[in-house]
């Protein structure tokens, strides 16, 4: 009689669920154990995440920064279904899809990131713009061109949160926009990036000066209209015109996640052991965005595309090993530094005793995320259109 093969299903097909598929397909499995390994994802391709700036200043192309996820699963053995999921089912340990095919499970894999809340301030859902998907890239673009190709003198802007998303989208979008962009960063706390490297934030306030960036610090957000955003300083409250409003603070779980029946914090994620095992159910490992996780030395592990990154490596181990019978191993979470894109060939680089600022910021970047692209094939390939695209503009002048 043949043993049913198991299946380990995945959901979410960011830095955390894709490169824990991708890992599980390459780990020594004995043909009588090689289980189905299913992704699951609402697009059709994966977003390295990092590179969405590159976008708006045409620096990069969607295929280098968002390649589908058939063509990166070709040939691993990884199915992947494109859906969105409307639910699971932990004591049946099913999925349910949305317009789609149930999906049982032997292993779970939570890794459905987060989403960008607007219901913090009257008007945010209705008129300011996230920046977290392909999509809002895109949404972002159109609105981008729509104000460019008007006759307004000037476009103004302002960006709500000053951590790197905020200050990214701030420097790209000035040397985008050049002489008629006018931008403000709206910041709750009295210092940008409140959290990052000195090095980090001195080298943001530089770029942010020079482009002529103004920082509203200590700044409430008190409502957004179609045209206007108002901001509260020291009790009093101004409605300043605005062209585009683009919201960059906070995360929040999925409301599927945060329905599930499992030990979550205050903020909605859920509890795993070091192991990234839920709690009660080592069955389903959760990472990311969406998993309150203490590493084996009991740190907090942040939720960020790094952190997610190295996770993915413990958990396929530890999928894979809690199918071979074989010892888990505890995840200890390596802060390796911060990167941050400061505008067009300006980026810092600061991590493992290296300071890097300007070109060789943005070459050390660069260099350093072809290397977290997810598989070989396709570092090569952007990294040869990274070594002839500028031989082909030069040419073509």
């Amino acid at each position: 009689m043949t043993q049913q093969t198991s299946r380990i299903c995945i959901l979410g097909g960011g830095f955390g669920g894709l490169y824990t598929a991708l890992r599980l397909s390459q780990l020594p499995w004995e043909s009588t154990q090689k289980p189905e390994i299913v992704l699951v994802d609402q697009s059709d391709r994966f977003l390295f995440s990092p590179f969405l700036y590159e976008l708006l200043t045409g620096e990069l192309q969607t295929w280098e920064i968002a390649p589908p996820f058939e063509e990166l699963l070709q040939g691993t053995g990884v199915r992947f279904y494109q859906g969105v999921v409307s639910g699971i089912d932990i004591d049946q340990r099913r999925v349910n899809l949305h317009e789609g095919p149930q999906i049982p499970y032997d292993r779970l894999v939570l890794a459905l990131g987060g989403e960008t809340p607007l219901d913090l301030v009257p008007g945010a859902a209705a008129y300011a713009y996230t920046f977290r998907t392909i999509s809002d890239a895109y949404r972002l673009e159109e609105r981008l061109r729509f104000l460019e190709e008007s006759d307004a003198d000037k476009i103004r802007v302002a960006i709500v949160g000053a951590g790197y998303s905020g200050v990214e989208l701030a420097c790209k979008l000035a040397d985008r926009l050049g002489q008629r962009g006018r931008f403000r960063i709206v910041e709750i706390a009295d210092q940008i990036l409140r959290t990052s490297p000195e090095f980090n934030r001195e080298a943001a306030k530089k770029a942010l000066d020079e482009r002529g960036v103004f920082l509203d610090l200590e700044t409430k957000v008190e409502s957004i209209g179609q045209d206007t955003i108002s901001l509260e300083y020291k009790n009093q409250v101004d409605i300043i015109p605005v062209e585009l409003v683009i919201w960059t603070v906070g995360t929040r779980v999925a409301p599927v996640v945060k329905s599930l029946p499992l030990k979550q914090n205050q903020r909605g994620q859920i509890s795993t052991t070091s192991n990234l095992q839920v709690f009660e159910h080592p069955e389903i490992f959760a990472l990311g965005d969406l998993a309150d996780c203490h590493d084996a030395e009991g740190q907090q592990v942040p939720a960020t595309a790094q952190a997610a990154f190295q996770q993915a490596d413990y958990a396929a181990w530890n999928i894979w090993a809690s199918v071979t019978n074989r010892p888990l191993l505890p995840f200890h979470y390596q802060h390796l530094g911060e990167m941050m894109a400061l505008g067009k060939d300006n980026a810092t680089l600061a991590g493992l005793g290296i300071k890097l600022e300007g070109r060789l910021g943005y070459i050390g970047r660069r260099l350093a995320y072809l290397y977290r692209l997810p598989t070989l094939d396709h570092q090569l390939k952007v990294g040869f259109n990274w070594l002839v695209r500028p031989i082909i503009e030069t040419l073509s002048k």
